[in-house]
């Protein structure tokens, strides 16, 4: 058997109307420090989303959970946070933010496949 790494992870939480309070998860960060792993899959449901909020910016959201998974590739995709490693981007995306997207506390489990466990996560929490 192989050993299994910590990983530490965060739902991404849609919030359509801040002022409510009202949210439903729509992906999952997971980062693994000894495999300098950080990824991030997302999965909007539209019609929570428009239960929630009739006028919300479907579009719009769907881009900010875009972007939640681009700056865990790195590289372009990532923005100003282009050279950062994979700690330091899984960090700046789990800091408090009052936007229509949001992360949820941190968690940790252990995991033999990082890469396993975000779609396993995802699965199970989100959709």
């Amino acid at each position: 058997m192989s050993e299994r790494d910590v990983f530490e992870y965060a739902l991404l939480r849609v919030v359509p109307r801040v002022e409510r309070g009202e949210c439903f998860n729509a992906g999952v960060v997971v980062y693994c420090r000894a495999r300098s792993f950080v990824a991030a899959r997302t999965h909007l449901d539209v019609a929570k989303l428009r239960a929630l909020d009739p006028d919300a910016d479907v579009t719009g959201v769907r881009a900010a959970l875009h972007a939640v998974e681009g700056v865990c590739r790195g590289g372009e995709d990532a923005g100003q946070a282009e050279r950062d490693d994979a700690g330091r981007r899984f960090r700046w995306l789990i800091a408090p933010r009052s936007t229509v997207v949001q992360p949820g506390p941190v968690h940790t489990g252990l995991t033999l496949d990082p890469e396993a466990e975000v779609e396993r996560l995802l699965d199970l929490l989100v959709r």
